[in-house]
């Protein structure tokens, strides 16, 4: 295990009540109401994922001017929730400072625009990360492996060598399809088991030796050569 790479909302703080917050608004302003269904369908995706699915709940026309202005007010809104506070997930400021002292490059890998994410770090910490990887960076956002194919490569690894941590269908399927052995963190959605995934309740769980005996394990089962 080289490096760890995170998914940012629902695994390392719990955003994904405030992106509730914000997407209820959203379809209020669009004369909707937005449910539990969908909600669901909307966790991990990217911008342009998740209105595409707010504007086909809603049997809007999917003109590129008026998404791009949903889009914009629903990241300004969720902004200004984001700058009240985010509160960390059980045991992720933890594995965070571990990682940090064990020496372990970290890189965050999210969905999130840039402006969004950078307000999040503010709360978050930036100092952790070496390197961070935005959904409006990359050709193709997760579930396509792009932003983690990129984050590995700015910290010079093969991805088998990075071990991925997510709460999310879309950012497993991701992360996997990269080639990164996955730890799962379940938050407001199940994630489907598979070969390449290993699931915790929370990272309060593991220690840093905890998380490399995961990467070694998943890295083994797979005949793939393990790393640290």
């Amino acid at each position: 295990m080289r490096a760890v790479l995170f998914d940012m909302d629902g695994t390392l703080v719990d955003s994904e009540k405030l992106w509730d917050v914000s997407l209820q608004a959203l379809y209020a302003r669009l004369g909707g109401v937005l449910t539990a269904e969908v909600r669901e369908s909307t966790v991990g995706s990217s911008s342009e994922g998740l209105m595409r699915i707010v504007y086909t709940d809603l049997g809007l026309e999917q003109d590129p001017a008026a998404m791009d202005e949903s889009a914009d007010w629903l990241h300004d809104r969720t902004g200004e929730l984001f700058e009240q506070g985010l509160t960390w997930l059980p045991g992720a400021r933890e594995t965070l400072d571990a990682l940090t002292a064990a020496g372990v490059p970290l890189a965050l890998v999210t969905n999130t625009r840039r402006g969004l994410t950078e307000r999040a770090l503010k709360s978050i910490g930036s100092h952790y990360f070496s390197v961070s990887v935005c959904g409006d960076e990359v050709e193709h956002a997760k579930p396509a492996p792009d932003p983690y194919l990129r984050a590995a490569h700015l910290l010079g690894f093969d991805p088998a060598e990075c071990l991925a941590v997510e709460d999310s269908v879309t950012g497993s399927a991701a992360a996997e399809a990269a080639g990164c052995p996955v730890l799962v963190v379940p938050n407001d959605v199940e994630v489907p088991e598979g070969p390449r995934r290993r699931r915790v309740t929370s990272l309060a769980e593991v220690d840093v030796d905890a998380l490399r005996a995961i990467h070694r394990d998943l890295s083994s089962q797979l005949g793939a050569p393990a790393s640290g």
